[in-house]
């Protein structure tokens, strides 16, 4: 019982935070608004500038980033425990390098501009990406293993790194095109973005909602998930989907975001054990946070200009990095 009511009190400050970093999302930035100001603002009472600022401006941003957070939280959640292993993130399944590469494809030999373009490409990719991950994890006669899962996203990661690479130095507008899309930019990012991504964003959520009872047997080894009447492979399957939706679309929305399927899922775990049924909801809460607290302080640290939140989401998650590596039982997730 009192284990139950500090996680239960973690969860409310947890959800208390969240509010006080929406609420500081749309007060802060190159143009500061007090917080009374935004408040009559949204209810529709406020001056016009405050209107454009916080309504036109920071309010669609503010929402952007907390979906995109809380879809690469999730994911990272998912492939942690897929793969039980509390370093697994997102871009391990190869998704980041697949939206990547059919980004870059589609400016440099179809002339696709802009993320409304952008979107389908790097979903179309991230699909590609996992299919191939999950075949090559498969191939032999042990099929698909957790180990086998990660080799191949790993191999498969850096051959189309590569790839990449060979085409941007070989296509100025690429290049150009490529360089800020993939430093991770949520400026400028609306309701259009939104609604193009946030239908793929809701299935991986309903499927990793789905997933986690399983992920809880599978937790304990495969054989004995199956003694408990799981289906292995159709939870992996499920699993891939998922993270593969989730990713994509996050990483087509904004571009590549570092360390939020890394460090979420670890701070959600301090905060409510290793039952997914709870990590997963935490991980909502809490990724919109990490990602939110990012996102002010790349507005900040250069004011008036900015700095693209990818880039301060690494710099603040490295740290977080480096604490999950020096664990000593970091070998003991489950």
């Amino acid at each position: 019982m009192r284990l139950f009511r500090l996680r239960a009190a973690s969860l409310i400050v947890t959800v208390g935070l969240l509010a006080l970093c929406m609420a500081a999302s749309l007060m802060f930035g190159s143009n500061n608004i007090p917080l009374a100001e935004v408040l009559a603002t949204l209810q529709g009472e406020g001056a016009h500038e405050s209107h454009v600022v916080v309504i036109d401006q920071r309010l669609p941003r503010t929402v952007v980033v907390m979906v995109v957070g809380a879809s690469l939280g999730v994911a990272g959640a998912l492939m942690q425990g897929l793969t039980r292993n509390p370093l697994a993130d997102p871009g391990i399944l190869g998704i980041n390098a697949g939206s990547a590469l059919a980004v870059v494809a589609a400016v440099a030999f179809f002339g696709q501009f802009g993320i409304a373009s952008y979107v389908w490409w790097a979903i179309a990719g991230a699909v590609v990406a996992s299919v191939a991950v999950y075949a090559l994890g498969g191939a032999g006669r042990r099929g698909v293993t957790p180990a086998r899962l990660t080799l191949a996203g790993v191999a498969l990661s850096m051959a189309i790194s590569a790839l990449v690479q060979a085409i941007l130095l070989s296509n100025q507008n690429a290049f150009n095109e490529f360089r800020y899309w993939a430093s991770g930019s949520v400026e400028g990012r609306g309701w259009s973005v939104l609604a193009t991504v946030g239908l793929f964003m809701v299935v991986g959520l309903v499927l990793a909602f789905l997933a986690t009872p399983a992920l809880n047997a599978l937790a304990l080894g495969d054989d004995t998930g199956k003694a408990l009447g799981v289906r292995v492979g159709t939870t992996r399957v499920m699993v891939v989907v998922a993270v593969t939706l989730l990713c994509g679309a996050a990483t087509a929305a904004v571009g590549p975001i570092m360390f939020v399927g890394l460090a979420v899922p670890y701070v959600a775990r301090m905060l409510v054990g290793t039952d997914q049924r709870l990590v997963i909801p935490a991980c909502v809460v809490v990724a919109p946070i990490f990602l939110l607290s990012a996102d002010i302080a790349a507005r900040l640290v250069v004011m008036p200009m900015e700095i693209q939140t990818g880039i301060m989401s690494a710099l603040i998650g490295g740290p977080v990095f480096i604490a999950i590596v020096r664990r000593k039982n970091l070998e003991t997730f489950a």
